[in-house]
């Protein structure tokens, strides 16, 4: 079984104290930088919420297609035995790690992100000749442009497309995680006082990263059920039972 965009999606709304941390300062300044004219008009913020939150999921759909696109070439031209399994546990383990770093308990895990930094160097610049923001096509292409900036999370859905058998699945996959993340960063620009105050109590991170780790857990059950053929019969047993007490 690969992951399915409903499984992205709801992964997406978990990343509420995530976004915060990595897009919140972003979607606030980028809110306090449009005109007053459209600052002052609820109606019309919104609007530019909604059109930022278009480009950067659009970004998000276009990279799952690559990324589902190049898993598909792999796996036909190299054969990879497990080779999806093996992308999947990463997947998991990726989102165990984030949970890990919500709760607190592995600050380190945010030097996973630097992976990104190369490519959002080269993106960065453009950035920033888009803004300030001044029309809804100039707030699409900045979205567009954020979408590439390094995030963990969008890393391990990224690595979950290359298992989702192709380009447009790869793309609903993202699409779906996308989706789910709106409200995080939607809200971010609405909420951003109560949501820092919030993001500060440590049993609510705690309460997200420990939602995380748990997911982790289902993923890493569902991804050693893809595929037992061919391993030894005791492992395919472990597997089996595994995949009995989660999912009876």
């Amino acid at each position: 079984m690969n992951v399915t965009p409903l499984f992205a999606f709801a992964v997406g709304l978990m990343s509420i104290l995530h976004c915060l941390g990595m897009c919140g300062s972003i979607i606030s300044a980028l809110t306090l930088s449009l005109p007053q004219s459209v600052r002052s008009q609820r109606r019309l913020l919104l609007t530019y919420l909604a059109v930022y939150n278009l480009g950067r999921v659009g970004s998000y759909a276009l990279a799952g297609a690559l990324a589902g696109g190049l898993g598909k070439a792999l796996a036909g031209t190299l054969a990879l035995r497990h080779g999806h399994l093996v992308l999947s546990l990463l997947g998991a383990c990726i989102m165990a790690g984030i949970g890990l770093y919500l709760a607190g308990w592995f600050p380190r895990f945010a030097e996973l992100e630097r992976i990104g930094t190369p490519l959002w160097s080269r993106l960065e610049p453009l950035a920033r000749r888009l803004t300030p923001v001044s029309s809804l096509p100039q707030a699409f292409l900045f979205g567009a442009v954020w979408g590439w900036l390094p995030c963990g999370l969008v890393y391990s859905a990224l690595i979950w497309s290359t298992t989702s058998g192709g380009a447009v699945e790869g793309a609903l996959l993202m699409l779906a995680f996308g989706l789910g993340t709106v409200p995080a960063v939607y809200s971010a620009g609405v909420l951003m006082n109560w949501l820092a105050r919030l993001a500060r109590r440590p049993y609510m991170r705690q309460a997200v990263g420990i939602s995380l780790l748990i997911m982790a857990f289902f993923m890493l059950a569902w991804s050693l059920g893809v595929e037992t053929e061919g391993m030894p019969e005791g492992v395919r047993s472990s597997v089996s039972h595994l995949n009995e007490v989660v999912f009876a």
